[in-house]
């Protein structure tokens, strides 16, 4: 049995993707429920200690005022939003801020610190301040991750000689769907950030988010295209759609909770060795909710009660939840 987060995070880089169609895997969201779980538990415990969640802090080190279109998101400069955006010099959070926040995340318990800044990608320039952030932060005994955007040639080489260990980039949704979330950029944008990702030595970190008015087959093609990168992303959030005023999303209808577990579930059952993060649109969920999600193999959480723009659940209600399940935090 892995013991330790490095440890757990490193055989995903070795094994090979099982080929997976859109068919294969939407065959797994129409079995029967308890039979799902089943299966995608007996696969977490193949590769994972149940009982161990790994916990990540997020802070948002340059806040609102992006260029892109992508419908769910509070951050676009395109949409009347209740984030302000940070403009100017003094745009970027202070290093000395962030190395406070980072040290306060790693008390509590996480593991990981990522950093998330609004752009289209970063300017040169503002790659060289998340630069130095990397590396005060790697310096604490934290993993890092950042989530910038999409990155030009040599910069995640940049990133990989700071130090960095994870580079997020989600997939959002399947290339079906792509077009009616966002129109900035393209689905093969995404895939090109995340080769350069790759190729650089980083850790990746993809996933997408459920609820945007998509169907089950949507989300099934997104789960096989992730599970057929090569290899899969180490490290795969499943957000539900917080629904933000003032975006074209903004009445998107929820997703059923039971739906959102075979989400989780398949994610699980497809990518076994990658660390499946129960993410944004957590504080919305029961208790009991969650329970399922950490059954069917979710084993990733965001830990501390503000992620980029919305909120989490506070850190209390995280380690009383853990109390009664008998979950320990890594």
């Amino acid at each position: 049995m892995l013991t330790s987060v490095a440890e757990r995070a490193a055989p995903a880089a070795a094994v090979a993707s099982t080929p997976w169609t859109v068919d294969a895997v939407l065959a797994l969201f129409d079995l029967p429920f308890m039979d799902l779980v089943f299966r995608a538990a007996q696969v977490h415990r193949e590769h994972f200690d149940p009982n161990a969640i790994q916990r990540s802090t997020l802070l948002s080190v340059k806040t609102g005022g992006c260029s892109e279109d992508c419908g769910y998101c509070s951050q676009s400069a395109r949409y009347e939003t209740h984030v302000d955006a940070k403009t100017g010099p003094d745009r970027m959070m202070p290093l000395e801020e962030v190395v406070a926040a980072a040290k306060a995340a790693k008390d509590a318990g996480a593991s990981r610190f990522c950093m998330g800044a609004a752009w289209r990608g970063p300017k040169d320039k503002d790659l060289d301040s998340v630069v130095e952030m990397v590396k005060a932060v790697k310096s604490l005994g934290l993993q890092t991750c950042v989530t910038l955007g999409m990155l030009k040639e040599g910069q995640a080489a940049q990133l990989a000689e700071a130090g960095l260990d994870y580079y997020n980039h989600n997939l959002d949704t399947d290339k079906e769907f792509y077009g009616q979330v966002i129109k900035s950029h393209t689905h093969g944008d995404r895939l090109d950030t995340l080769d350069k990702v790759r190729d650089a030595g980083i850790h990746v970190c993809s996933g997408g988010i459920v609820g945007m008015g998509e169907t089950r087959r949507n989300r099934a093609g997104l789960i096989a295209q992730l599970a057929n990168l090569s290899p899969a992303p180490e490290s795969v959030p499943i957000n539900n759609l917080v629904a933000v005023p003032g975006t074209p999303m903004a009445n998107a209808k929820s997703v059923d909770g039971i739906e959102f577990v075979r989400t989780i579930a398949a994610a699980r059952i497809t990518m076994p060795t990658s660390f499946v993060r129960l993410s944004a649109g957590r504080r919305e969920m029961s208790e009991e909710l969650q329970a399922l999600c950490y059954l069917a193999g979710a084993n990733s959480i965001f830990y501390g009660d503000q992620l980029l723009t919305t909120g989490n659940p506070d850190t209390g209600r995280d380690d009383a939840l853990f109390a009664k399940l008998g979950l320990k935090g890594v």
